[in-house]
């Protein structure tokens, strides 16, 4: 264990000194390199800030104005039949939306349940099995100025749904 501990502290910076070495010995200008990128960085920040602005108040809205509770009431029924507590609803809906909210819903559940809980540990291991896929669409792909996003689209609320379908299985198969 004590040389996974050395090689995970190490292998960062042996990764960006081999970058810089290797930049130099080719002759790239590593140091204005690296100031060009952080220039772009704060350009495309600077971008999707209209973006964040609009998905952050599009959530708030939804979550004021009691939408989610009235949607979570509606399929409580199906939910208890298949077993999914209907407590950790709400943040299977909201991760692939925002992650900050789900945060902020994960700590919660841990805070009322405990963190030993089944629901606490469920609402873990979902937080960290799933992505932010409405917010990286419309924030990183509006961004860059993509239109066409149909098929990532598709392909990110499927992981999304195959993250919380296997956050469920491996939750109840460890802790029961």
């Amino acid at each position: 264990m004590t040389i996974i501990n050395s090689i995970s502290l190490w292998l960062i910076p042996v990764i960006i000194g081999f970058i810089l070495l290797y930049g130099t010995f080719k002759r790239i200008p590593t140091y204005e390199t690296f100031v060009e990128g952080g220039k772009e960085g704060i350009k495309i920040s600077f971008s999707i800030i209209p973006f964040l602005v609009g998905m952050l108040v599009s959530i708030s809205i939804f979550r004021a104005s009691g939408a989610m509770e009235f949607f979570i009431n509606l399929i409580r029924p199906a939910l208890e039949f298949v077993g999914f507590p209907a407590e950790v609803a709400p943040l299977a809906i909201i991760r692939p939306i925002s992650g900050t909210a789900a945060l902020g819903m994960t700590t919660d559940l841990i805070a009322t349940y405990g963190p030993d809980s089944f629901i606490g540990r469920l609402a873990a291991t979902m937080q960290g099995s799933t992505d932010t896929t409405l917010y990286i669409l419309t924030v990183y792909f509006g961004a860059v100025g993509i239109k066409k996003m149909g098929d990532a689209l598709k392909v990110g609320l499927l992981a999304d749904l195959v993250g919380i379908i296997a956050s469920i299985v491996v939750v109840t198969l460890i802790f029961g």
